[in-house]
Parts: C-alpha cells; structure tokens; sequence
C-alpha cells in the first residue's frame, strides 16, 4: 500500500508541474492539424510517419527558447520584439499572424461544429459552431487564469484516445517500424505539398507567442519573485518537452491510423476531419470513429482558447494595453475583446463563403511565410546576451534551432512555389 501511495503521490506531483508546455503541445493538434496528418495518410499511407520523429527535436528547440525568453524578460514574444527590434518588423509580424490565426480559428470551429453533426445528425452543424464559440467565450472571460490552465490541462487527457484508435485495427509493425524509421521521398508535387503542410501545421508561429506569453502569466501566479536559475529553466524545459512528445505522438497515431485503415481501404482523398471519422467508420468500427470524432472537439476546445489568446497578446503587447487571462474583464477590457472578436470573425468564415479548406491552405502560406522570419528573430534574441544574460541557447538547442530555420525557409519556398506553379 505504501508503494502504491509514493507512486500515486509522485504521478500527482509529476502532473502538477506540467503546465503551458502540455497545453500548447496538444494545442498544436488542433482540428486543422488533425485534417492535414489525415490528408497525409489516407493519400500516401505510413510513407509520412518519420516526419514525426523529424518534427520532435525541432518543436521542442523553438518553444523551449519562446519559454525562456518569456521567464527571462518577463514579457511576451512581442513585448520584446517591440522593445529590441525595430517597428516595422513587428508590424509585419501582426499583418501576417491575426488573418492566419483566425481562418485557423475558423477551421477549428468548423470541423468541431461538422463532427458534432456526425455525432449527433438531428442538430446541424451550424448550430455546435456557435454553441461551441458562444462556451469557449464564456470561458476565456469568466474564468480565472488558474482555472483556465487547469480545465486546459485536464482536456489534454482527451488526446489519449488517439493512442487507441490505430490498436483497433489490425496492424503489420514490421512495416509500421520501417515507415517510422526509414524516411521516404517521392518527388512529386503532391507529396512535397503535405510534407509543407504537416511542417507548417506542427511548427506554427501563434505557438512561439503563445509559450512565452503564458510563461510569463505562470510566473506572475506562482513565483512573484521569481530568481530564474537553471532549476528553473531545467523544469520548464522538461514542461516544453513533455507537451511537444504529446504532440509527437498524436501527429503520429493520426497518420497512423489514416495510413492503414483508410489508405489501405482504398479512401485516399479525405479534406475534413469529419470525412476522416466517417471513413472510419465502416473500416475500423463505431469505436474508432466515436474516439476520433470526441478527439477532435477535444483538441478544439484546448486549441481555440490558444490561438485566441495568441492573437490577443499580441495585439495587446503590440499597443502596450492592458492584457492577461489572470485579469478579469473589466481589468483588461482590450484584450478580452480582441479575443471575443478574433473567435467571431473566425465563426463567421463559414458564413462568409470561406470553406475549412480554404482556411486551411490560406492559414498555411501565412504561417509559412512568417514561421522563417520568427524563427530567425527567435534565434537573435535567444543568443543575446543583453536580453538573456547567462540564459543564451547552448550549443544542442542552437544546432536544432538553425535546422528548424534552415528546413522551415526551404518549406516557405516549396510551399510558395508549389501555390504559384502551374498545375
């Protein structure tokens, strides 16, 4: 009995120390990241599960530096950008993160709202888009930080029922095993297309804000006079890193799953989350479908409040208002209205003639235009000495760093080329 209570006690401990690595992990795999890992593998099956494995180390490079900017000068991503670089980059920043941010916003609400129609066929899918937006609102401003971050946390838990769904169907782990470990290459426009879209859907820019934004928030609510040292920055890192290997993983049982069940049935063309769970259905069962179709209303419900609140900090940090999910309304009435705002003009895409395809593809020009710039700028402030003190990259996190702006840089290329290209 003792044992069990120490290690019960220690899991307790374990899971109270995760915090906005977790969150923004699984925010990561949100409905718009779930159509694009299952667009990968109903088309080409397991020849794009090693692109997880790639993705891993280069997350986890970025977001650790946005989280130690974020502790180390106490403001957002953008606070410091308007503190130490000049104006215009930090405006074109702005111009290109909030249409982007809210046509992925948009994309979420659409594909929950679509998957409680399937679930539920008598209520239209319209009608859970607003229902959706209309509790995700009520939410972010009544709710304190604290019991944000919390219901936040508990909601990653949902993301658990994707390490099911592929052990539903009969599996061959000898290819599984080769795909993961043996990149493939085809040279085909097709192909290069998903592998920039699962690039600029794991790797997304909102994030980078996102981390050091909410870092600061934990800080002001745990440690008001925070001295940051290395046991600090150690547990942060292993935050970060345990919330990129949930978000790892869950890219790669979505592609895994797609990849044998939906490939292997012949279903190679699947544009919606709701396609991808209909598709299930007669393949792999009612269990797989149910479990894929309440995993994606759970990642919206985590990835919404993300991407909102992204947008809301940097607008807020861009114009020095008042801003902060531990503030109530009336304390920082801007910053709770640009999220209000950013979650309707998102629901409205669908009223608007913009279908989740759309925003989707738009969403992903804009991301990959601007991921390259950031993660140059992301790079400078983390090697700078008058920023960060004795808190600069060490050699690992710059190697991984510079990977991810070198392999980001040629996605922007591809991507740009490939939208542009005569088809």
């Amino acid at each position: 009995m003792i044992k069990k209570k120490t290690f019960s006690s220690k899991l307790f401990s374990s899971w109270k120390k995760l915090g906005p690595g977790l969150v923004t992990g699984a925010s990561d795999d949100d409905p718009s990241g779930i159509a694009t890992y299952s667009q990968a593998g109903a088309a080409f099956g397991l020849a794009t599960l090693w692109t997880a494995i790639i993705a891993f180390p280069l997350m986890a490079a970025i977001q650790q530096m946005c989280a130690r900017i974020g502790l180390v000068t106490s403001q957002g991503l953008t606070g410091t950008l308007k503190k130490h670089y000049p104006r215009p980059i930090l405006y074109l920043m702005l111009l290109f993160s909030f249409p982007a941010i809210v046509m992925n916003i948009g994309a979420d609400i659409a594909g929950m709202g679509a998957v409680g129609n399937l679930l539920f066929p008598a209520i239209d899918a319209n009608y859970f888009s607003v229902l959706f937006t209309i509790i995700l609102l009520g939410l972010i401003i009544y709710l304190p930080y604290q019991k944000i971050a919390a219901v936040l946390k508990y909601l990653c838990i949902v993301m658990l029922v994707y390490f099911i769904v592929p052990f539903l169907y009969k599996q061959d782990f000898s290819e599984i095993l080769k795909a993961t470990f043996i990149p493939t290459i085809k040279f085909d426009k097709d192909f290069i297309a998903i592998i920039v879209g699962i690039l600029g859907t794991t790797i997304s820019p909102y994030l980078f804000f996102w981390q050091a934004s909410v870092e600061v928030e934990e800080m002001k609510n745990k440690r008001k006079h925070l001295i940051v040292n290395k046991k600090i920055i150690h547990e942060i890192n292993q935050d970060v890193d345990f919330g990129m290997t949930v978000s790892g993983f869950v890219m790669y049982f979505i592609i895994l799953t797609t990849g044998t069940v939906l490939f292997k049935g012949g279903i190679h063309q699947i544009d919606t989350v709701e396609q991808a769970a209909m598709a299930l259905k007669p393949l792999a069962g009612n269990l797989a479908y149910l479990l894929f179709a309440i995993g994606v209303i759970g990642t919206g419900l985590i990835a919404i409040p993300v991407l909102s609140g992204s947008i809301s900090y940097i607008i807020t940090e861009t114009f020095g208002w008042e801003q902060g999910l531990d503030k109530k309304f009336h304390e920082a009435k801007a910053f709770y209205i640009i999220i209000a705002i950013s979650l309707l003009l998102g629901l409205s895409l669908n009223y608007i003639g913009i279908t989740p395809i759309q925003s989707l593809i738009y969403t992903a020009i804009l991301y990959g235009l601007t991921a390259p710039v950031l993660i140059a700028i992301i790079l400078h402030i983390s090697n700078n000495k008058k920023i960060m003190g004795d808190n600069v990259n060490g050699r690992l996190t710059n190697m991984l760093g510079f990977a991810a702006l070198i392999i980001m840089t040629v996605a922007a290329v591809a991507l740009i080329y490939l939208q542009f290209s005569e088809k």
